[in-house]
């Protein structure tokens, strides 16, 4: 159900029925300048190889590597054997390695680790130059295979992408989402899934912008905006309750000193602003006049909000400038009676808005310019919605049937490769997290 439906049955019935530590590599050359040539990051994928890592936790360093490189959309992983010492284990060669099988398989940079107390030692080698190119240590924490372990992991992962593509990857970051009444938290590949621990009804997550806190809200008579501090757990309390008023669709401004929500009485439902640490009075953006206004989302800068209106009569994009003023109408490139657009997201590079749009009576992924434009079309299997941005504004995390029960989703905008990221029935509501400092 998107989000803005479920906002329309909200203010017409006043209640919302329940629903079912790492160390930062060194500045390096690399900034879009792959081994060897000119690297295109949206027609090239580079041929990489990541050695057997020794250890205790070798094969599950190597195995989440290998994944988040994969998952990127910007390599292709080429399988090495350890029992072959030809490649991986030649003394007469430059490094040690026998570039020039590497050359054979196709790979255009090789990736060594050798843990080193708590700390993973990673050499970056170029198969074209036959030469190490980039090092350095990533500390772990001293718990293997905890949560914090293995977001240690992604980051270095993460760090080997940026020294190749002038770009840092997207492994360490997080997906909240809900399933049943929980609001959950997974990581980027689907592992470490959590619950938060959140106020009773609480629903709609979304994150700051640095990745430590959630802002979500609870539905039902005493409905209230809640923000939850992840390190701690604890939740506070920054509007409501207040009588036959409904909060719904939480953002943080993108400095994080505020948040930008919907709150609907009887009639109508309009979008406010007000300080994230609560008891400041909250201002109103839109107008009313008996309007259902949901769903708001910022422009990386923070000078423009895209929201949902039914202005028209129907659910339609609006873009209004910041502190309310210049509304107009964004999803203008096909007038009907018919249209249903809702649940946008502002990418974090400003280029596209991602939303859902009624088609031949299915919802689907669309993404349409901010100043307008013919939009495009990203799904057509099962029904598909709620997009959320990944922080490199390529991949979306979308709500899908496509298995036969409603999961989460991640699209690589770029290829239109796709995988499953949830595996439990339910999932909804996904929120994409920032990219995430160490202890988060």
């Amino acid at each position: 159900m998107s989000r803005f439906l479920g906002a329309l049955s909200l203010a017409a019935a006043g209640v919302l029925a329940a629903m079912p530590v790492a160390a930062h590599a060194q500045d390096t050359t690399y900034r879009g300048i792959f081994l060897g040539g000119t690297y295109d990051p949206l027609r090239d994928k580079v041929g990489i190889a990541v050695l057997p890592v020794p250890g205790a936790f070798g094969d599950s360093v190597r195995a989440i590597i290998q994944r988040d490189l994969d998952f990127s959309d910007r390599f292709t992983v080429i399988p090495v054997d350890s029992a072959d010492p030809a490649a991986i284990n030649s003394p007469g060669a430059a490094g040690g390695l026998n570039y020039s099988i590497f050359a054979r398989l196709a790979a255009s940079a090789i990736v060594k680790i050798t843990p080193v107390g708590n700390a993973l030692h990673v050499a970056l080698h170029d198969v074209s130059k036959a030469q190490v190119v980039n090092v350095h240590d990533f500390a772990l924490p001293a718990t293997g295979l905890s949560r914090d372990w293995r977001q240690a992991v992604h980051r270095t992962s993460d760090e080997i992408e940026r020294w190749i593509t002038g770009q840092a990857g997207i492994a360490a970051t997080r997906v909240a989402y809900m399933r049943g009444q929980s609001i959950r938290v997974v990581d980027s590949d689907g592992a470490s899934e959590i619950t938060v621990p959140t106020e009773e009804n609480g629903v709609s997550p979304s994150w700051n912008p640095s990745g430590t806190m959630l802002a979500y809200t609870t539905y039902g008579t005493d409905s209230r905006l809640i923000v939850i501090d992840l390190s701690t757990g604890r939740s506070r309390t920054v509007s409501g309750p207040s009588r036959n008023t409904i909060f719904i669709t939480p953002v943080f401004t993108p400095d994080g000193t505020q948040l930008v929500y919907s709150r609907s009485g009887e009639d109508q439902a309009d979008l406010y602003i007000t300080g994230v640490s609560g008891g400041d009075a909250a201002h109103r953006l839109t107008p009313g006049r008996g309007a259902q206004n949901t769903n708001p989302t910022l422009s990386p800068d923070g000078r423009r909000i895209v929201y949902v209106s039914n202005v028209l009569g129907r659910p339609e994009l609006y873009i209004m400038d910041a502190d309310g003023t210049n509304a107009e109408v964004l999803t203008n490139y096909e007038d009907s009676e018919k249209n249903y657009r809702s649940d946008p997201d502002w990418a974090p590079d400003g280029r596209w808005i991602a939303y859902q749009e009624r088609i031949k009576d299915r919802f689907q992924i669309r993404a349409i310019r901010a100043a307008g434009g013919t939009p495009k079309l990203f799904t057509s299997e099962g029904e598909n919605e709620q997009p959320s941005w990944a922080p490199d504004a390529r991949h979306l995390v979308f709500t899908s049937t496509r298995t036969g029960v409603r999961q989460l989703w991640v699209l690589d905008t770029e290829s239109n490769r796709v995988r499953q990221l949830t595996k439990s029935g339910g999932s909804r509501l996904a929120s994409w997290s920032p990219r995430l400092a160490a202890q988060q």
